[in-house]
């Protein structure tokens, strides 16, 4: 319990970094790179090329945003505010100044608001508001901005010949047809935000079959491995029969030989009976040889009494 406690005072710990950037989109790869340690950097970096990272909402002083790490799903929030970089993830990680996810998530962020830097500067130009983008495939939202430039009816309807059939194109998953020749501008600038999201869906459905195929492999392996847990079952189960046959053989033995051990005992004592029986009877035919001989003496003495001849 005090274990879990722990873990979960670190999850609401922030970790707070100066930032002299005065948004979030001005932080580049080797400004995020200066204030990582090199390892979760480089981790980050796999993160972000892997298609890990959902950033759920976004400006230019706040991201919310999930990542998927090795080990499940994290959350994280990092808001710019009074100069400094304010980050909290779920994980657990010790990593400092900040963790590898919410290092990916400003990478992410970085390639993410780079359609949407700031355009040429033009001495007239209008302010065109651009309302914030719907989630997209991959649970990404695009921010509030006004995007100022100068804007020919020529590009827009160009955007707007190119958009009819990139629609159809999205409602039907193929791929986007190829966007007209514009300048760089708000419109060249919507047809690259329109493209991006659709390499992110994409890049999102190849992840998603990816996971699919892997999820298939391992509860294929989860049946074969509880295949062999239940055969190994049986096998245990019948090992344990034939033990306790085992033990019940040598029960039967144990008994044997305790009858063995007794016969032996009575057979000893009987053997010690016969010998002193028989010294007895070797004691009594050694009297009877004297009594015969003595008997022998007299019938001597009788027939030597008989053959004596009469006295006149």
């Amino acid at each position: 319990m005090l274990s879990g406690c722990v873990r979960d005072l670190r999850i609401e710990m922030q970790k707070k970094i100066p930032c002299s950037a005065g948004r979030l989109g001005l932080l580049t790869s080797q400004m995020i790179q200066a204030i990582s340690d090199a390892s979760a950097f480089q981790i980050a970096h796999q993160y972000l090329t892997a298609n890990r990272v959902r950033i759920a909402e976004a400006d230019d002083s706040q991201i919310t945003s999930t990542v998927i790490g090795n080990s499940g799903l994290y959350e994280q929030n990092i808001r710019l505010k009074d100069g400094h970089l304010v980050s909290k993830c779920s994980c657990t990680l010790p990593e400092e100044p900040m963790c590898r996810h919410c290092l990916a998530v400003l990478l992410e962020y970085q390639r993410w608001a780079q359609p949407r830097q700031v355009q040429k500067p033009s001495l007239a130009k209008a302010s065109i508001p651009v309302s914030p983008v719907g989630p997209s495939d991959n649970g990404k939202r695009a921010t509030s901005l006004s995007f100022t430039s100068d804007i020919k009816l020529s590009e827009v309807m160009g955007f707007l010949e190119w958009l009819q059939p990139a629609t159809k194109a999205l409602e039907r998953q193929e791929p986007l047809p190829s966007p007209p020749a514009l300048g760089l501008g708000s419109v060249s600038t919507w047809i690259q935000t329109i493209c991006n999201l659709e390499d992110r869906r994409r890049e999102n459905e190849e992840v998603m079959t990816s996971l699919e195929t892997q999820l298939k492999d391992r509860e294929e392996d989860v049946e074969h491995l509880t295949q062999q847990l239940q055969a190994s079952l049986r096998e245990s189960s019948a090992a344990q029969t034939a033990t306790q046959e085992l033990q019940r053989e040598v029960d039967s033995y144990k008994e044997v030989l305790t009858r063995v051990s007794e016969l032996t005992a009575e057979v000893v004592r009987y053997t010690g009976q016969m010998r002193a029986v028989t010294g007895d009877m070797l004691q009594k035919g050694s009297q009877l040889d004297a009594l015969v001989s003595s008997f022998n003496d007299v019938a001597e003495a009788l027939q030597s009494a008989v053959a004596l001849p009469p006295r006149e």
